[in-house]
């Protein structure tokens, strides 16, 4: 089958192209920068998802479309929030329409459900993003339902966790290296929250097995193997031999410092992290599960593998100021005047 994966240069593109070539199927990339990891023989094409034309030249041929193009809440990029993530996901969905192709997976986020109180979050709990990011990526996920609604073709939406896996970087850059010079890390209260992360691998498990089903569906994603965020953080940093110590810092006076900092532009933390990460967080997977999804990796197994990645390959890690905020390194900013001082 041919597909195309539009932000095929990302960490999660990236991971989704190879999944599918070692499956012995086509692909395409579509993205505004090409990736050092593409095989030869995978066609790139240069073009911004809200280039309608070139959207729709794209997918001539194209049997499944694997739309995973957004700016993620890294970037800080405001209103272009709304202009990629919601606009250019309903142009993709109405080109990939037009073209007929025979399914469009959607990747959306658990930033939709924003600050959740009743675990775990399952079909029932209410979608009430609280930030900039978490409303586009809800806007974007509507606009391509709606396109769908109707049609013969299948639409499948997967909301992951937070992923890690080898080559991620963003924010974890920060926190390995932070454990590698044994410098204390800081939780927002007191971490003692359950907090479900998801390993690439295991998200492209689920990611096919949605895809071979053949059936439009919505799939929440996490491990079922997790404890609290603390719990998993000190549980890194004593694989890393690291003198490092978790610190709780008070949750008003930390989320107000943040809030005014990112406003000054002088913190590579976004609303989604710091309204966010100091509050419980997981998925029913039940349903995966059932489906006959089993992940292979626990929190503390995807961090430990993760990290084991970038002290490797921190030397030669990809500086590339067009590389995906997932894939490059982070400016600490503010950041490091507080790591100064741990």
């Amino acid at each position: 089958m041919n597909h195309l994966i539009t932000g095929g240069s990302g960490f999660l593109g990236n991971a989704i192209m190879h999944r599918l070539l070692k499956n012995g199927e086509n692909v395409k990339i579509l993205d505004v920068w090409k990736s050092d990891t593409h095989p030869d023989d995978v066609e790139f094409i240069n073009c911004d998802i809200r280039d309608r034309s070139g959207v729709n030249k794209s997918m001539k041929g194209i049997d499944i479309v694997h739309h995973n193009v957004a700016l993620v809440p890294l970037t800080k990029s405001g209103k272009l929030f709304w202009d990629v993530n919601v606009n250019g996901s309903q142009i993709a969905a109405e080109e990939a329409l037009k073209n007929g192709v025979d399914a469009f997976i959607h990747m959306s986020s658990s930033a939709l459900y924003g600050a959740v109180n009743k675990f775990p979050i399952d079909k029932n709990t209410k979608i009430k993003p609280i930030e900039i990011y978490g409303k586009a990526k809800y806007a974007g996920e509507q606009a391509v339902v709606k396109t769908f609604n109707n049609t013969d073709i299948p639409l499948i939406v997967i909301r992951p966790r937070t992923i890690l896996g080898n080559g991620r970087l963003g924010i974890f850059q920060i926190l390995f290296d932070w454990i590698r010079e044994n410098h204390n890390v800081y939780v927002i209260g007191s971490g003692n929250v359950k907090f479900q992360f998801i390993h690439a691998h295991d998200l492209m498990d689920a990611y096919m097995l949605a895809i071979n089903k053949g059936a439009s569906g919505i799939y929440n994603v996490g491990t079922d193997r997790f404890g609290t965020l603390r719990q998993c953080l000190e549980n890194l940093i004593k694989y890393a031999n690291s003198s490092s110590s978790v610190i709780s810092l008070p949750q008003k006076l930390t989320i107000n410092t943040l809030r005014f900092a990112d406003w000054l532009g002088i913190s590579p933390l976004a609303p989604w992290h710091y309204l966010t990460y100091h509050k419980e967080f997981y998925f029913d997977i039940n349903p995966l599960i059932s489906n006959g999804w089993k992940p292979q990796y626990s929190n503390d197994e995807m961090f430990i593998e993760s990290y084991d990645w970038f002290i490797k390959n921190r030397h030669i890690i990809n500086l590339n100021n067009k590389a995906s905020a997932h894939r490059k390194p982070v400016k600490e900013a503010l950041l490091k005047v507080v790591k100064f001082f741990s």
